[in-house]
């Protein structure tokens, strides 16, 4: 059901305005802390110009006349995002963020694009489409969750990049200074018990705020559209549309446990242990970024809040049309190959056939198939133990080398299923589902 905008915006108004007040108080803050620090005038008046626009649209949104997004930059953003363009958006985002890290790990670069980002934020809360989505009990944390994992991220990087710069001019790493020791009793336990009463506080206001996302009893002939996993399943579920729920459901969370079980051991890099750094490991931290945010988080969010029923991809703007419904279509490898190269009809297995006769049709069917996935396999880790990789050939050692190398090469047949899925509609690369093998 469609909601008048303008209706809308009256009842947002008021919340948005404690919104913008809170994030003006946090820029005056700012422009505080800031006449202690260099170039203190010009900070602090940067910081009170953005407090004074933060003001303003509190005062704005008091009166009923909170600040929207523009129409057209609504449409813009709904028309261009798209599954493809919205993931490969965000790993042009994380490599920037990456080449330019000394960047913008700056306190006033990061807190200036924390305001941009509460900015939009607002503008977009007046639109009742994406207001529904974010408002939502189930995805508030999950915003919250954003900005906790955004913050860290950014303090992890920066401790990183100071040190790499401490290690540029011979100094020891931060944490090697810091050799203060603290007493479990009483520092730690009074420590802990005020986070403890906070924490609760905070549970109690939030219980007490938000309405429990409680719905109408099971039924199991009565299924929700869309029907989504918990928020962290919601990335193996959107692997679903890329992939076959053995392989989703099996394959990858056991390799994901089995490789975080062997990083010790395949690690035989001494420097960084111990404290943040990024130079001196740059491969690990870039695996570990790609998997974590990439693979997962991105995952995360694009079933959270771009996933609407029948498992469209929505637009943040775009009314979640139940009727809309793309039509896809699915084309094997094999099909591909027989079909559209040879002209031919895939080969079938004839009927009454033993099982060695059988196997030996299957594998013929999908001998494409087969033939990439083994030259992926066992021709890529000497391919690359020869070029690019040598040196971590020679220093891992020939087990740890091609036990890391086919762990990576399994992580990275993510993304190119994607592609090919985006690209060409290849469901599978090898399909054998009389025995639920399907890749």
């Amino acid at each position: 059901m469609h909601v008048d905008p303008l209706e809308f915006v009256e009842t947002i108004a008021t919340p948005l305005g404690w919104f913008y007040a809170i994030v003006c108080a946090i820029n005056v803050l700012a422009a505080i802390r800031a006449l202690s620090g260099r170039r203190r005038y010009a900070r602090a008046a940067a910081w009170a110009v953005v407090a004074a626009g933060f003001a303003w649209f509190a005062w704005a949104s008091f009166d009923g006349k909170a600040p929207a997004m523009p129409e057209g930059i609504k449409a813009a953003v709904d028309g261009a995002i798209n599954p493809v363009s919205f993931t490969l958006g965000s790993f042009v985002m994380l490599t920037v963020l990456y080449v330019g890290r000394r960047f913008f790990v700056n306190t006033a670069i990061a807190f200036a694009g924390l305001n941009v980002s509460l900015v939009l934020m607002g503008l977009s809360m007046t639109d009742p489409e994406f207001a529904a989505i974010v408002s939502r009990p189930d995805n508030v944390p999950i915003v919250a969750m954003v900005y906790l994992l955004g913050f860290f991220t950014w303090l992890s990087a920066s401790q990183a990049v100071t040190n790499d710069r401490r290690a540029e001019e011979g100094k020891p790493p931060l944490e090697a200074d810091d050799q203060r020791k603290v007493l479990t009793w009483p520092d730690l336990v009074y420590t802990e018990l005020i986070c403890m009463i906070l924490v609760t506080v905070l549970l109690i206001v939030w219980s007490v705020a938000l309405r429990a996302p409680l719905e109408q009893p099971a039924d199991p002939v009565v299924t929700p559209n869309p029907s989504k996993a918990p928020w962290y399943f919601l990335g193996l579920q959107e692997m679903l549309v890329f992939s076959d729920a053995w392989n989703v459901g099996v394959v990858v969370p056991g390799l994901i446990i089995f490789g975080l079980a062997v990083i010790p051991y395949l690690d035989v890099n001494p420097v960084g242990s111990g404290y943040y750094s990024i130079r001196p490991r740059r491969f690990a931290y870039l695996v570990f970024q790609f998997g974590f945010l990439q693979l997962w988080v991105l995952l995360i969010l694009i079933g959270t809040f771009m996933r609407g029923p029948n498992w469209t991809f929505f637009g943040p703007y775009e009314f979640q049309d139940p009727y809309k419904v793309l039509a896809l279509n699915n084309v094997k490898l094999s099909e591909y190959f027989w079909v559209m190269l040879l002209g031919r009809g895939v080969p079938q297995v004839p009927g009454g056939a033993g099982a060695l006769v059988e196997l030996g049709y299957i594998l013929w069917r999908e001998i494409v198939g087969v033939v990439l996935l083994a030259g992926y396999f066992l021709a890529m880790p000497p391919l690359l133990g020869r070029t690019i990789l040598r040196s971590f050939r020679r220093e891992m050692g020939l087990g740890r080398y091609t036990l890391m190398i086919v762990l990576l090469l399994s992580m990275m047949t993510l993304p190119l299923k994607m592609i090919l899925r985006w690209t060409f509609n290849l469901s599978y690369v090898v399909s054998i589902p009389e025995y639920f093998f399907n890749i």
